[in-house]
């Protein structure tokens, strides 16, 4: 496998690096070698597949005193609006868009969840877990992970694979294995060996453009190198490459970072697959997160997109539920060319298990998943057992 260098430390830089990384750039080398390594790769023949996840950090209770009312209207908005605007679309394999609602353990409440779990009965998306925690030992967080995996099966949204729940994360506030300097927003150093052992099957926090928790690898599908109980453990990698499955640590799976030029103009801008009213979803912005080409190695053709959002938000929910909304997915279809095959909005499981698909190498293109349960089993399968 091959080793991707570990991110700088901004203590050991020359002062004007040191500037860079101290604004929490410092994964700016780590995006220059991933453009050069890929600008040196062979493109690939024949058609191209495109995979597209929409990860929501979905948090109805998003913001200091809001009501479970709020959150009530949030949700409901949600299940009103979204059916609407899916039944628009197919992809490559005739479905319809699906939304991946990462959803925050601390805020649960079973009304907010019965919505959702509507609409992942209807075929338009999956429930996978989100937390914010601190200060938390490895027990604490294990408690805290056991009773929101409880509450969200209790819906019927955590299918078991060999007598555990399956599930993928995606981190509060980024600090994934207590990532930040000051200890804050965590406190578990091996929170990545936990998770794990707990039933998830894949992280989906990064990146984490302009914060500290942003590791210097970037644009990459990846597991822990070495000690996986150690703090950080994300920043020393070994890519995914067809043959490579690893039985033993979590998959991190990372959406697109990178350094782009605003259109109609000579300035550039961060770009980290970030979603919100500010910056809402684009054509311009679609062909930069593919550029990245996020693939497993020795698989190029096969490239995947994950962004993500707050998508409960009302002027977010305005972006994901309006007519941006409407304008991306219609760029997205334009990529079912014939050179390119889009699979789009694909649920954060399937794409997931796409990825374990292509480290088997068994397959000439992605394949059509069957539904949602099975998706997830089939997901642990391909990914713990290949």
């Amino acid at each position: 496998m091959k080793r991707i260098p570990t991110r700088l430390d901004p203590d050991r830089l020359p002062a004007p690096l040191r500037q860079i990384a101290n604004k929490h750039l410092h994964w700016l080398p780590g995006w220059l070698r991933d453009r050069a390594t890929k600008a040196l790769r062979r493109s690939p023949s024949g058609t191209r597949h495109l995979l597209f996840a929409l990860c929501d950090h979905f948090e109805p209770l998003h913001g200091d005193g809001t009501s479970l009312v709020t959150g009530l209207e949030r949700v409901a908005r949600w299940r009103e609006r979204y059916p609407r605007l899916a039944d628009r679309f197919r992809d490559a394999s005739g479905r319809r868009p699906r939304h991946s609602f990462f959803f925050p353990g601390e805020q649960y409440d079973p009304t907010l969840i019965e919505p959702i779990a509507e609409m992942v009965q209807m075929g338009l998306g999956e429930v996978e877990i989100h937390l914010h925690h601190e200060n938390d030992t490895r027990q604490s967080l294990r408690s805290h992970l056991e009773k929101t995996v409880n509450a969200l099966a209790t819906h019927g949204l955590v299918p078991r694979y060999r007598g555990k729940p399956a599930w993928a994360f995606i981190h509060g506030n980024w600090c994934l294995a207590n990532a930040r300097r000051d200890g804050q927003m965590c406190g578990v150093d091996d929170e990545l060996p936990l998770l794990y052992e707990l039933g998830c099957y894949a992280d989906f926090t990064f990146p984490a453009a302009r914060d500290e928790s942003q590791p210097g690898i970037v644009n990459a599908i990846y597991y822990p190198r070495g000690d996986v109980a150690r703090r950080r453990a994300y920043e020393d990698a070994e890519r995914v490459r067809v043959g490579s499955p690893r039985l033993d640590r979590l998959l991190l799976i990372q959406g697109p970072l990178a350094i782009s030029r605003r259109p109609g103009s000579a300035r550039v801008r961060i770009d980290g697959g970030s979603l919100d009213w500010s910056d809402p979803p684009t054509a311009d912005r679609l062909r930069t997160w593919v550029r990245q080409g996020i693939s497993v190695e020795g698989r190029s053709d096969w490239v995947f997109v994950k962004v993500h959002t707050h998508g409960a938000i009302e002027r977010n929910a305005d972006v994901l539920l309006g007519d941006a909304m409407l304008r991306f997915h219609e760029a997205l279809a334009e990529y079912n060319d014939g050179l390119w095959s889009v699979l789009f909005t694909v649920p954060a499981d399937q794409h997931a298990t796409r990825i374990g698909f292509a480290v088997s190498g068994r397959n000439a293109k992605p394949p059509t998943m069957p539904g949602r349960s099975a998706g997830r089993l089939i997901c642990g399968t391909v990914i713990r057992i290949l």
